[in-house]
Protein backbone atom coordinates (compact mmCIF):
# COMPACT_ATOMS: atom_id res chain seq x y z
CA UNK A 1 0.00 0.00 0.00
CA UNK A 2 1.31 3.03 -0.90
CA UNK A 3 0.83 6.80 -0.07
CA UNK A 4 -0.80 7.54 -3.50
CA UNK A 5 -3.36 5.23 -2.83
CA UNK A 6 -4.19 7.81 -0.68
CA UNK A 7 -4.08 9.25 2.72
CA UNK A 8 -6.82 9.95 5.14
CA UNK A 9 -7.67 12.45 7.93
CA UNK A 10 -10.02 11.87 10.45
CA UNK A 11 -11.83 15.02 12.16
CA UNK A 12 -12.72 18.38 9.67
CA UNK A 13 -12.00 20.93 12.77
CA UNK A 14 -9.63 23.12 12.97
CA UNK A 15 -6.47 21.19 12.94
CA UNK A 16 -7.78 18.43 10.54
CA UNK A 17 -8.65 21.04 8.02
CA UNK A 18 -5.60 22.92 8.11
CA UNK A 19 -3.57 19.26 8.12
CA UNK A 20 -5.41 18.24 4.98
CA UNK A 21 -5.00 21.50 3.16
CA UNK A 22 -1.43 21.39 3.94
CA UNK A 23 -0.95 17.34 2.18
CA UNK A 24 -3.01 19.35 -0.11
CA UNK A 25 -0.89 21.47 -1.10
CA UNK A 26 2.01 19.11 -1.50
CA UNK A 27 0.24 17.15 -4.03
CA UNK A 28 -1.26 14.30 -1.83
CA UNK A 29 -4.72 12.68 -2.34
CA UNK A 30 -6.39 13.80 0.68
CA UNK A 31 -9.39 11.49 2.29
CA UNK A 32 -11.68 14.26 4.77
CA UNK A 33 -13.81 12.02 6.81
CA UNK A 34 -15.90 13.37 8.91
CA UNK A 35 -19.66 12.92 11.09
CA UNK A 36 -20.86 16.15 9.97
CA UNK A 37 -20.97 16.47 6.50
CA UNK A 38 -23.11 19.52 6.80
CA UNK A 39 -20.15 21.56 8.72
CA UNK A 40 -17.97 21.09 5.53
CA UNK A 41 -21.19 21.26 2.97
CA UNK A 42 -19.14 23.56 0.51
CA UNK A 43 -15.56 21.60 1.01
CA UNK A 44 -17.90 18.15 0.23
CA UNK A 45 -19.75 20.07 -2.59
CA UNK A 46 -16.28 21.44 -3.99
CA UNK A 47 -13.85 18.33 -3.01
CA UNK A 48 -11.65 21.82 -2.25
CA UNK A 49 -10.60 23.46 1.09
CA UNK A 50 -9.99 26.70 1.06
CA UNK A 51 -7.30 27.87 3.34
CA UNK A 52 -6.19 31.38 5.00
CA UNK A 53 -4.01 32.94 7.03
CA UNK A 54 -0.05 31.29 6.74
CA UNK A 55 -1.52 28.59 4.55
CA UNK A 56 -3.22 30.29 1.73
CA UNK A 57 -4.86 29.18 -1.46
CA UNK A 58 -7.80 26.29 -2.77
CA UNK A 59 -6.81 23.09 -2.57
CA UNK A 60 -8.10 20.03 -3.94
CA UNK A 61 -9.66 16.84 -2.00
CA UNK A 62 -9.61 13.24 -3.41
CA UNK A 63 -13.32 13.00 -1.32
CA UNK A 64 -14.43 13.90 1.63
CA UNK A 65 -17.10 11.30 3.23
CA UNK A 66 -19.65 10.25 6.32
CA UNK A 67 -17.86 6.51 5.61
CA UNK A 68 -14.97 5.35 7.32
CA UNK A 69 -15.01 2.36 5.54
CA UNK A 70 -13.48 4.86 2.43
CA UNK A 71 -10.67 4.87 4.58
CA UNK A 72 -9.57 1.35 3.96
CA UNK A 73 -7.45 1.95 1.05
CA UNK A 74 -5.41 4.98 2.76
CA UNK A 75 -1.44 3.72 3.61
CA UNK A 76 -1.86 6.88 6.44
CA UNK A 77 -4.94 7.70 8.47
CA UNK A 78 -4.29 11.02 10.23
CA UNK A 79 -6.58 11.20 13.18
CA UNK A 80 -7.28 15.48 14.50
CA UNK A 81 -10.11 14.62 16.57
CA UNK A 82 -9.61 15.83 19.71
CA UNK A 83 -8.84 12.96 22.30
CA UNK A 84 -11.89 12.58 24.14
CA UNK A 85 -13.24 11.22 20.88
CA UNK A 86 -10.64 8.01 20.64
CA UNK A 87 -13.00 5.70 22.19
CA UNK A 88 -15.41 6.19 19.37
CA UNK A 89 -12.77 6.41 16.45
CA UNK A 90 -10.94 3.59 17.00
CA UNK A 91 -14.69 1.60 16.99
CA UNK A 92 -15.17 3.64 13.92
CA UNK A 93 -12.21 2.34 12.02
CA UNK A 94 -11.55 -0.98 12.93
CA UNK A 95 -13.19 -2.82 11.24
CA UNK A 96 -11.49 -1.34 8.01
CA UNK A 97 -7.88 -1.28 9.16
CA UNK A 98 -5.86 -3.68 7.55
CA UNK A 99 -2.03 -4.39 8.43
CA UNK A 100 0.68 -2.21 6.45
CA UNK A 101 -1.36 1.12 7.60
CA UNK A 102 -0.31 3.41 9.96
CA UNK A 103 -2.31 5.48 12.32
CA UNK A 104 -0.93 9.42 13.09
CA UNK A 105 -2.39 10.72 16.21
CA UNK A 106 -2.49 15.02 16.02
CA UNK A 107 -2.39 16.66 19.78
CA UNK A 108 -2.44 13.18 21.44
CA UNK A 109 -1.90 14.54 24.86
CA UNK A 110 -0.10 11.87 27.33
CA UNK A 111 0.48 8.37 25.98
CA UNK A 112 -2.69 8.96 23.61
CA UNK A 113 -0.63 6.21 21.07
CA UNK A 114 -0.48 3.85 23.58
CA UNK A 115 -4.79 4.18 24.55
CA UNK A 116 -5.36 4.21 20.82
CA UNK A 117 -3.28 0.60 20.09
CA UNK A 118 -4.43 -0.78 22.99
CA UNK A 119 -8.02 0.27 22.09
CA UNK A 120 -7.95 -0.48 18.82
CA UNK A 121 -6.57 -4.07 19.38
CA UNK A 122 -9.23 -4.66 21.98
CA UNK A 123 -12.00 -3.61 19.03
CA UNK A 124 -10.14 -6.58 17.01
CA UNK A 125 -8.19 -4.70 14.46
CA UNK A 126 -4.71 -6.04 13.44
CA UNK A 127 -1.38 -5.24 15.29
CA UNK A 128 -1.11 -1.75 13.05
CA UNK A 129 1.87 1.13 13.92
CA UNK A 130 0.46 3.87 15.83
CA UNK A 131 2.30 7.60 16.23
CA UNK A 132 1.50 10.89 17.55
CA UNK A 133 2.72 14.63 17.53
CA UNK A 134 0.93 17.64 18.86
CA UNK A 135 -1.44 20.00 17.24
CA UNK A 136 0.84 21.34 14.50
CA UNK A 137 -1.28 24.19 13.55
CA UNK A 138 -3.23 27.22 14.92
CA UNK A 139 -5.94 27.07 13.23
CA UNK A 140 -9.94 27.76 13.03
CA UNK A 141 -12.56 26.55 11.04
CA UNK A 142 -13.38 29.30 8.66
CA UNK A 143 -17.57 28.38 7.32
CA UNK A 144 -18.53 25.34 5.71
CA UNK A 145 -15.59 25.79 2.96
CA UNK A 146 -12.33 26.46 4.66
CA UNK A 147 -9.94 26.78 7.25
CA UNK A 148 -7.95 29.86 8.92
CA UNK A 149 -4.33 28.95 10.03
CA UNK A 150 -2.87 31.62 12.53
CA UNK A 151 0.32 29.83 12.62
CA UNK A 152 2.28 26.69 12.29
CA UNK A 153 4.64 25.25 14.77
CA UNK A 154 8.15 25.37 13.66
CA UNK A 155 9.36 22.37 16.03
CA UNK A 156 7.57 19.42 17.65
CA UNK A 157 7.59 15.46 19.13
CA UNK A 158 6.92 12.18 17.44
CA UNK A 159 6.57 9.02 19.40
CA UNK A 160 4.49 6.22 18.93
CA UNK A 161 2.89 3.60 20.63
CA UNK A 162 6.17 0.77 20.95
CA UNK A 163 9.60 2.23 21.01
CA UNK A 164 9.63 1.33 17.12
CA UNK A 165 6.88 2.47 15.33
CA UNK A 166 8.12 5.67 15.48
CA UNK A 167 11.27 5.34 13.91
CA UNK A 168 9.39 3.07 11.33
CA UNK A 169 7.71 5.82 9.80
CA UNK A 170 9.68 9.26 10.84
CA UNK A 171 11.39 9.41 7.71
CA UNK A 172 8.19 9.84 5.81
CA UNK A 173 6.44 12.03 8.35
CA UNK A 174 9.24 14.38 8.14
CA UNK A 175 8.57 14.80 4.60
CA UNK A 176 5.40 15.83 4.89
CA UNK A 177 6.56 17.90 8.60
CA UNK A 178 10.00 18.41 8.59
CA UNK A 179 9.70 20.34 12.12
CA UNK A 180 9.12 17.17 13.40
CA UNK A 181 12.22 15.30 15.87
CA UNK A 182 11.51 12.20 17.48
CA UNK A 183 10.90 11.71 21.07
CA UNK A 184 12.53 9.50 23.94
CA UNK A 185 9.08 8.18 24.46
CA UNK A 186 5.66 8.86 24.29
CA UNK A 187 5.95 10.09 27.82
CA UNK A 188 8.10 12.66 26.83
CA UNK A 189 6.06 13.77 23.86
CA UNK A 190 3.01 14.39 25.38
CA UNK A 191 4.85 15.98 28.71
CA UNK A 192 6.00 18.64 25.51
CA UNK A 193 2.31 19.99 25.03
CA UNK A 194 2.19 23.47 25.77
CA UNK A 195 -1.70 23.59 26.15
CA UNK A 196 -1.81 20.69 28.79
CA UNK A 197 0.71 23.03 30.80
CA UNK A 198 -1.02 26.37 30.63
CA UNK A 199 -4.51 25.82 29.72
CA UNK A 200 -6.14 24.36 32.94
CA UNK A 201 -3.80 26.53 34.99
CA UNK A 202 -4.56 29.49 33.30
CA UNK A 203 -8.35 28.57 33.39
CA UNK A 204 -8.54 27.93 37.16
CA UNK A 205 -7.17 31.74 37.70
CA UNK A 206 -10.18 32.63 35.83
CA UNK A 207 -13.05 30.21 36.40
CA UNK A 208 -15.98 32.81 37.25
CA UNK A 209 -14.89 35.39 34.21
CA UNK A 210 -15.35 31.65 32.03
CA UNK A 211 -18.46 30.54 34.03
CA UNK A 212 -19.98 33.95 33.20
CA UNK A 213 -18.82 34.06 29.43
CA UNK A 214 -17.16 37.28 29.73
CA UNK A 215 -14.64 38.52 26.92
CA UNK A 216 -10.95 37.86 27.90
CA UNK A 217 -8.23 37.30 25.56
CA UNK A 218 -6.99 33.71 27.31
CA UNK A 219 -2.98 33.99 26.92
CA UNK A 220 -2.63 37.80 26.87
CA UNK A 221 -5.31 38.83 30.15
CA UNK A 222 -5.43 35.40 31.46
CA UNK A 223 -2.44 35.46 33.38
CA UNK A 224 -0.78 38.14 36.02
CA UNK A 225 2.99 38.64 37.30
CA UNK A 226 1.15 36.39 40.52
CA UNK A 227 -0.84 34.07 39.17
CA UNK A 228 1.56 32.89 36.24
CA UNK A 229 2.54 30.90 39.68
CA UNK A 230 0.16 28.53 38.43
CA UNK A 231 0.98 27.41 35.20
CA UNK A 232 4.63 28.04 36.53
CA UNK A 233 4.35 25.36 39.30
CA UNK A 234 2.26 23.10 37.10
CA UNK A 235 5.43 23.04 34.42
CA UNK A 236 7.80 21.77 37.68
CA UNK A 237 5.94 18.90 37.94
CA UNK A 238 5.62 18.07 34.38
CA UNK A 239 9.29 18.00 34.13
CA UNK A 240 9.34 15.80 37.76
CA UNK A 241 7.46 13.41 36.12
CA UNK A 242 9.11 13.44 32.67
CA UNK A 243 12.28 12.98 34.75
CA UNK A 244 10.62 9.72 36.25
CA UNK A 245 10.04 8.15 32.79
CA UNK A 246 13.69 8.57 31.53
CA UNK A 247 12.77 12.00 29.42
CA UNK A 248 13.88 15.60 29.63
CA UNK A 249 11.18 18.39 29.35
CA UNK A 250 12.30 21.50 27.89
CA UNK A 251 11.50 24.88 29.65
CA UNK A 252 7.92 25.98 28.19
CA UNK A 253 10.16 29.44 27.08
CA UNK A 254 11.55 27.19 24.89
CA UNK A 255 9.45 25.34 23.67
CA UNK A 256 6.82 28.62 22.53
CA UNK A 257 10.62 29.70 20.64
CA UNK A 258 10.84 26.67 19.30
CA UNK A 259 7.14 26.33 18.45
CA UNK A 260 6.83 30.25 17.00
CA UNK A 261 9.92 31.84 17.69
CA UNK A 262 9.63 33.77 21.39
CA UNK A 263 12.74 35.02 22.73
CA UNK A 264 11.16 35.72 25.91
CA UNK A 265 12.52 34.75 29.05
CA UNK A 266 9.57 34.30 31.45
CA UNK A 267 6.86 32.72 30.54
CA UNK A 268 4.78 35.78 31.78
CA UNK A 269 6.42 37.77 28.83
CA UNK A 270 6.48 34.98 26.34
CA UNK A 271 2.23 34.21 26.85
CA UNK A 272 1.84 37.66 26.36
CA UNK A 273 4.03 38.07 22.69
CA UNK A 274 3.56 34.69 20.77
CA UNK A 275 1.83 36.04 17.93
CA UNK A 276 -0.65 33.52 17.11
CA UNK A 277 -1.75 33.57 20.90
CA UNK A 278 -2.66 37.08 20.70
CA UNK A 279 -6.42 37.16 19.60
CA UNK A 280 -7.42 33.37 21.27
CA UNK A 281 -10.27 34.08 23.32
CA UNK A 282 -11.22 32.44 26.49
CA UNK A 283 -13.58 29.99 27.15
CA UNK A 284 -17.00 30.88 27.85
CA UNK A 285 -17.87 27.61 29.04
CA UNK A 286 -16.43 25.39 31.78
CA UNK A 287 -17.24 22.46 29.56
CA UNK A 288 -14.98 23.45 27.30
CA UNK A 289 -11.95 21.50 25.50
CA UNK A 290 -9.59 23.25 27.21
CA UNK A 291 -10.48 22.22 30.72
CA UNK A 292 -12.14 18.70 29.71
CA UNK A 293 -9.58 17.23 27.30
CA UNK A 294 -6.52 18.39 28.95
CA UNK A 295 -7.62 16.97 32.25
CA UNK A 296 -8.51 13.82 30.78
CA UNK A 297 -6.05 13.32 28.71
CA UNK A 298 -2.98 15.12 30.21
CA UNK A 299 -3.43 15.36 34.18
CA UNK A 300 -5.50 11.86 34.65
CA UNK A 301 -2.89 9.75 33.36
CA UNK A 302 0.36 11.99 34.79
CA UNK A 303 -1.16 11.65 37.64
CA UNK A 304 -1.23 7.92 37.91
CA UNK A 305 2.27 7.70 36.55
CA UNK A 306 3.52 9.88 38.82
CA UNK A 307 1.86 7.55 41.75
CA UNK A 308 3.41 4.73 40.16
CA UNK A 309 7.06 6.37 40.56
CA UNK A 310 6.23 8.16 43.74
CA UNK A 311 6.81 11.68 42.48
CA UNK A 312 4.38 14.50 44.08
CA UNK A 313 2.16 16.29 41.98
CA UNK A 314 -0.39 18.73 44.30
CA UNK A 315 -1.15 21.53 41.78
CA UNK A 316 -1.86 18.96 39.23
CA UNK A 317 -3.99 16.69 41.87
CA UNK A 318 -5.31 20.11 42.86
CA UNK A 319 -6.42 20.73 39.22
CA UNK A 320 -8.14 17.41 38.71
CA UNK A 321 -9.88 17.67 42.05
CA UNK A 322 -11.58 21.78 41.50
CA UNK A 323 -12.13 20.55 38.18
CA UNK A 324 -14.29 17.12 38.99
CA UNK A 325 -16.22 19.18 41.37
CA UNK A 326 -17.35 21.89 38.76
CA UNK A 327 -17.82 19.82 36.43
CA UNK A 328 -19.75 16.92 38.38
CA UNK A 329 -17.61 14.15 37.21
CA UNK A 330 -15.16 12.21 38.52
CA UNK A 331 -12.29 12.45 35.54
CA UNK A 332 -9.98 10.14 37.86
CA UNK A 333 -11.99 7.25 36.50
CA UNK A 334 -13.52 8.65 33.23
CA UNK A 335 -10.43 10.26 31.82
CA UNK A 336 -6.98 8.06 30.54
CA UNK A 337 -6.65 5.42 33.00
CA UNK A 338 -3.64 3.05 33.49
CA UNK A 339 -6.33 0.69 32.71
CA UNK A 340 -7.31 2.36 28.88
CA UNK A 341 -3.55 2.53 28.30
CA UNK A 342 -3.08 -1.31 28.97
CA UNK A 343 -0.68 -0.92 31.93
CA UNK A 344 -3.53 -1.61 34.45
CA UNK A 345 -1.28 -3.23 37.45
CA UNK A 346 1.80 -2.37 36.58
CA UNK A 347 4.48 -0.67 38.71
CA UNK A 348 7.45 2.17 37.67
CA UNK A 349 9.56 -0.32 36.87
CA UNK A 350 6.96 -2.77 34.38
CA UNK A 351 5.78 0.55 32.67
CA UNK A 352 9.68 1.85 32.44
CA UNK A 353 10.28 -1.48 30.26
CA UNK A 354 7.40 -0.96 28.26
CA UNK A 355 8.76 1.87 26.81
CA UNK A 356 11.99 0.95 26.04
CA UNK A 357 14.11 2.93 29.45
CA UNK A 358 16.12 1.47 31.98
CA UNK A 359 15.11 0.37 35.36
CA UNK A 360 14.22 3.25 38.20
CA UNK A 361 16.91 3.65 40.90
CA UNK A 362 16.04 5.54 43.62
CA UNK A 363 12.42 6.74 42.16
CA UNK A 364 13.54 7.91 38.77
CA UNK A 365 14.87 5.92 35.72
CA UNK A 366 18.02 5.24 35.63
Amino acid sequence: MSVLDGIGVVGAGGEGRAVAAHLAALELPVYLYTRDLEAVEEIARRREIVARGVLDGRFPLREVTADPAGLAGCAVVLVATVTTAYPEVTALLAPHLSAGQVVVLFSSKLCGSVEFAHALAAAGAPDIDVVETDALFAARPSGTDGVTVLGVKRWNLISGSTAAAAGRHAGLLREWFPMLELARNPVERGLHDFGAVAHVPIALANLGTIDRAEELLFYVEGVSPRTIALPDRTEAEFAAVAQAYGARLLPTTEVLDRYYGCPATTLLDALRTVEPYRTIAAPTSLDHRFLTEDIRSTLVPLQALARCAGVATPMVDAAITIMSVLGGEDYRRTGRTLHRLGWDGLGHDAILRTLGQPAAVGGRAA
